[in-house]
């Protein structure tokens, strides 16, 4: 069953489990408004500890994710519930009303003006969880092409692989499906929303894709 991580739980010693871990933090906030799940995101102390990969993008996106989590304290002090806007936010991007501005589904990102949310890429995700002995589980019934299930599955491959490198089949997978359209995702978000949480969890998840 692809399951959500607990994103309390600490991070594990190896390169690869702990890439795991980053993956399927992302992949549960992609899912899930803030409401719904331990709200980490907005603590610096998590960002502190949140590993950089020796990637220098990787570390840049981290400090944006920190800062904006610094920023969400001292707008906390004051009133505000940034769990509640983040969730707001969430609402907004990932499934409306009226309809989402950011589509979090592969076939609505491959190709400009297809508004239709099950395609090529579903199918293909769909096969690549059945062959990995996985199944989507979750209340929404998402399709299997959503950036946070895509995100989910790579976590897993990290998971299971033996050594300290990723196979060749996650660094296909990487290239062929989520590196491919994350780039259009984040440009919705960022359009929407520019130096939101998203904005900045999704600048994360762009260079993490390049981490080998």
């Amino acid at each position: 069953m692809l399951a959500p991580i607990d994103e309390r739980r600490p991070m594990k010693d190896t390169d690869l489990q702990t890439l795991a871990d980053a993956y399927a933090f992302i992949g549960n906030s992609l899912l899930k408004p803030m409401t719904q799940t331990e709200p980490v995101g907005l603590d610096p102390a998590f960002w502190d500890a949140f590993p950089d990969f020796g990637s220098a993008e990787v570390a840049a996106a981290v400090g944006a994710c920190r800062a904006f989590a610094e920023e969400a304290q001292d707008r906390n002090a004051v009133g505000e519930d940034m769990v509640e806007r983040v969730s707001m936010e969430f609402t907004k991007l990932f499934v409306g009303p009226p309809s989402p501005s950011a589509p979090p589904w592969e076939t609505m990102n491959r190709e400009e003006g297809v508004t239709v949310g099950f395609g090529q890429p579903t199918f293909a995700m769909q096969d690549i969880l059945r062959d990995m002995g996985l199944r989507v589980s979750n209340e929404n019934n998402q399709y299997a092409d959503h950036m946070g299930i895509e995100l989910l599955a790579l976590s897993e491959m990290c998971r299971r692989a033996e050594g300290d490198a990723l196979p060749e089949s996650a660094v296909a997978f990487i290239e062929a499906r989520p590196a491919g359209w994350a780039p259009a995702l984040h440009g919705k978000v960022h359009e929407a929303y520019p130096g939101g949480y998203f904005d900045s969890l999704l600048t994360l998840a762009e260079a993490l894709l390049q981490v080998r």
